[in-house]
């Protein structure tokens, strides 16, 4: 059972104002709240964060990937751009450790949320802006999505099959990359502020984290001057390596050393194969990665998927069976591990993927589902001072939306 004072709730105390909305934002005050964080996610009233209506798939009302990042949150709809929205804001700041804000620059500004605006009335707070593209850069002022980013930082262009057309990768791995490197800077942020008081700006674009994936192919170019294109599932300093055919479907094969190639090959009854100098050496291999590929789906390509990853994990050899997401989720064993029941007023069955960390063992215990837009309006500005009246008062001019399903 997860110690109440340990890791996995260690941001006990600690709150988090999530302005923003989409995925990135939402995903870093995830990761937070997973951690034992306070966090009240702020939306427009009505449709709140435009996340909700990405479907299908929806799931209660909510598309999958809003619900992929908001739980643990509570959910105050709120119009900002109201005078009195402001003032709301201004208290909330008042009692916020950290606030993550998505907005354009030019909204940034118009609404405060600035560290030199902030700054003065809010000195220990960490602000975490995100953005599309650096602020410093001649792009800095254009708003982008995640394929946008993969795009421009090259991504797409190493990925997918040689000579294929260019490929996003199959998640939004820019945004949630933004939003986990998000996070990691609060948390150093935080820590500083332990030793001298003060708050920080942490700003993550998408466009350095896009660059930060590539980092590896960037280098490459510059020690070679050579620009690499799509491998599909292979990568280019390691041969034989990715997807190889069998009977029915593929497996993914990783034979990183000359000790693993000999051990595949044996595994494969590929006599002599590993002794022939194309293939001595992974450079050779590399040189000559089509004739060594071409010979290990020949072997492949003549037996079930199972009996290849059965041969591979008899012989130490990485790999896995290329499983398409149906699979994955039935796999008992992400379903007893991965997949985390919890109580959702609108699901019966409702169940999420659990943080990826485990402390002793021990995985972040459930912090409750995404909210429903405003499902907690009246309860936080309670908290912030608001009396019923001035409350209703808020709600009838607009301000504040509330969810008044469960009312009597």
């Amino acid at each position: 059972m997860t110690e109440e004072g340990g890791p996995a709730r260690s941001l006990r105390g600690i709150r988090v104002l999530d302005l923003s909305g989409n995925l990135a934002g939402p995903y870093c005050g995830q990761i937070l709240a997973d951690l034992g964080a306070e966090v009240v996610k702020v939306e427009r009233p009505g449709a709140g964060d435009p996340a909700r209506g990405w479907a299908p798939p929806a799931w209660g009302g909510d598309g999958t990937l809003f619900l992929a990042a908001n739980r643990g949150k509570r959910s105050l709809a709120l119009e900002l751009g109201s005078e009195e929205g402001a003032q709301v804001l201004d208290r909330l700041l008042s009692r916020s450790d950290v606030a993550i804000q998505a907005f354009r620059p030019d909204v940034a500004r118009r609404f405060g949320l600035t560290g030199e605006v902030l700054r003065v009335r809010h000195p220990r707070l960490i602000l975490c802006t995100l953005t599309a593209f650096d602020p410093e850069g001649p792009q800095g002022d254009r708003p982008g999505y995640d394929p946008l980013i993969q795009a421009h930082t090259g991504l797409i262009s190493v990925t997918g099959p040689r000579g294929g057309p260019p490929s996003r990768v199959g998640t939004s791995l820019v945004d949630m990359g933004a939003g986990m490197w998000g996070a990691l800077g609060i948390l150093a942020a935080l820590r500083s502020r332990d030793r001298d008081g003060r708050g920080r700006d942490v700003h993550i674009s998408l466009e350095d984290v896009g660059l930060a994936w590539g980092a590896y192919h960037l280098m490459g170019v510059e020690a070679s001057g050579q620009v690499p294109g799509p491998m599909g599932t292979g990568l280019g300093m390691i041969a034989p390596y990715g997807a190889f055919p069998t009977l029915h479907g593929a497996v993914i094969l990783a034979v990183g050393t000359d000790e693993l190639f000999r051990r595949c090959c044996e595994a494969l009854g590929l006599e002599g194969v590993s002794e022939d100098p194309r293939f001595l050496h992974n450079a050779d291999r590399v040189a000559h990665r089509t004739e060594v590929e071409e010979v290990v789906a020949r072997a492949t390509g003549k037996l079930e998927r199972q009996e290849v990853e059965r041969r591979m994990v008899a012989a130490g050899v990485p790999c896995a069976p290329v499983r398409d997401m149906g699979e994955v989720a039935a796999d008992p064993a992400v379903r007893e591990g991965a997949f985390r029941p919890e109580v959702h007023p609108a699901i019966p069955d409702y169940r999420a993927v659990a943080p990826p960390p485990r402390w002793d063992g021990e995985r972040a215990p459930p912090g409750g589902p995404p909210p429903a837009v405003g499902a907690h309006s009246r309860e936080i500005l309670g908290e912030l001072g608001y009396t019923p009246e001035a409350i209703r008062r808020l709600e009838e001019e607009g301000v504040v939306g509330a969810q008044r399903a469960a009312e009597p």
